[in-house]
């Protein structure tokens, strides 16, 4: 098939759009049918939160091991719990990203974040800290130490890697304590 051919202004050949029209033939519109119109994703609600922020104490350690784990599950639970994290079966409430964060600032992040989240009693969080590709290092700091920060948190029951439509192995699912 010949590949249409546009001139310097970039409109189409006359006989390039006559031979489409030849081809499709005529025309008519699909008739109008009930459309929702696309929303604004809901906003999270705001925690009341007092006049003076909280403290949260910066407990975490950057001296992470070489090797990192993909999994993680808390002593005392079933591995039926990290299946079922894998599985979806509790639904992502919040996310976090923290892409081009240094450590420091990562970990604080980290930290407010599962705090917050703890606050508001939700289960499920994805952290999504990236592959490392763009690193100037070729590795994957972040990935390396986020998995690292959150097996020393006590609010995190496990985590695995997230679904590829999640950020697979450059986001984690975290399942978190209920403090129901």
């Amino acid at each position: 098939m010949k590949k249409p051919v546009k001139s310097k202004t970039g409109k189409i050949a006359p006989e390039d759009a006559a031979l489409f029209r030849a081809t499709v033939g005529e025309v008519q519109p699909l008739p109008e049918q009930n459309r929702i119109t696309p929303r604004p994703a809901p906003r999270k609600p705001l925690l009341d939160r007092p006049a003076t922020p909280v403290a949260i104490p910066d407990t975490l350690s950057d001296f992470a091991a070489e090797k990192v784990l993909d999994e993680f599950l808390s002593n005392g639970l079933s591995r039926m719990t990290l299946r079922k994290l894998r599985r979806g079966t509790w639904p992502i409430q919040d996310s976090l990203d923290l892409h081009g964060n240094n450590t420091d600032t990562a970990r604080k992040l980290l930290q407010e974040f599962l705090h917050e989240a703890t606050q508001r009693n939700l289960r499920c969080v994805l952290v999504i800290h990236g592959k490392g590709l763009n690193s100037q290092s070729g590795e994957a700091v972040l990935r390396k130490l986020t998995r690292h920060w959150l097996t020393q948190h006590r609010q995190v029951l496990g985590y695995c890697d997230a679904q590829p439509r999640d950020g697979g192995s450059g986001a984690v699912l975290v399942l978190l304590k209920s403090n129901i």
